[in-house]
């Protein structure tokens, strides 16, 4: 070797050095808020987080179709870059401000109330079991009994049959009130100061829901002639009525997941049963 020129020393690239070469990137996760949109790359499906449905994420796309995919390791593309979705964890409430669906604060240790005479009634098993999902702490505390009516077009009987007086109230929830309706004629002709007969405008206590609470954009309008929750659940691609109307009960949190005529009406339906003046 020429002494006068520079040694060049000239390195093979062994198993080490690869290693020490750029690692593979960290997949990040990202937290799957109801309404992030994302991607899966295997379908090519592109929609909004609606709900979770074990260990699996349904998402929503611009149609309104829903499409469930399991919650996999970079199983989804957002903005084009691939993560891991998680569960967005819920905060345990502190004891001492816990809250109940309705909103009230939660009597803890609760041991229900002997029910009173007084009764809530609500046209069918669907308003009850809502009824009951929100309210529900609270009839327990007060003991109030909520019972399914099956139609308003039976009130004036059974109100009869029931037998109002002091301490012997009814209120009464009726859907589709509004006015010219059969259903607010029928009220229009209850005559008992221990009667309240509150409502709400809707064709149904499903619309009572608010459609972000279930992941739709809005209710589909039903032909008329055509059953209400039939018609829904044949536009919605949901099946049955009892498979839709699960869908929409377990869509259901608090009273933040409903609209506001409905929470008024059951609001002043157990003031009035409660009222000790009553």
């Amino acid at each position: 070797m020429n002494p006068a020129l520079p040694s060049r020393i000239v390195r093979s690239h062994s198993y080490d050095d690869i290693l020490a070469g750029p690692r593979r990137r960290k997949i990040p996760e990202v937290v799957a808020e109801r309404g992030l949109v994302v991607e899966e790359p295997g379908s090519g499906f592109c929609g909004a987080v609606v709900r979770f449905e074990h260990g699996n994420v349904v998402l929503e796309d611009r149609h309104g179709r829903h499409r469930v995919f399991p919650l996999e390791p970079a199983g989804f593309l957002l903005e084009g870059k691939p993560v891991t979705l998680v569960r967005p964890k819920a905060a345990p409430p502190s004891p001492a401000s816990a809250r109940s669906a309705s909103g009230s604060v939660k009597v803890q240790g609760l041991r229900a109330r002997t029910a009173r005479d007084s009764r809530i009634w609500v046209e069918g098993k669907h308003d009850a079991e809502l009824v009951e999902r929100v309210w529900g702490h609270d009839l327990r505390v007060e003991g109030v009994v909520v019972e399914p009516l099956d139609g308003v077009d039976v009130l004036a009987e059974a109100i009869e049959e029931f037998g109002t007086g002091p301490g012997r109230r009814l209120g009464v929830l009726v859907d589709h009130l509004v006015p010219g309706s059969k259903e607010s004629r029928l009220v229009d002709a209850i005559r008992d100061e221990h009667v309240l007969v509150t409502g709400h405008p809707y064709v149904d206590v499903w619309q009572a829901v608010k459609p972000s609470a279930v992941g739709i954009r809005a209710w589909p309008a039903v032909p008329r002639g055509t059953p209400w929750k039939e018609g829904v659940c044949a536009a919605l691609g949901w099946g049955e009525t009892y498979e839709g109307w699960q869908r929409v009960l377990d869509s259901v949190s608090s009273f933040r997941d409903l609209e506001t005529p409905l929470i008024g009406a059951v609001e002043r339906l157990i003031d009035f049963v409660t009222d000790p003046e009553g």
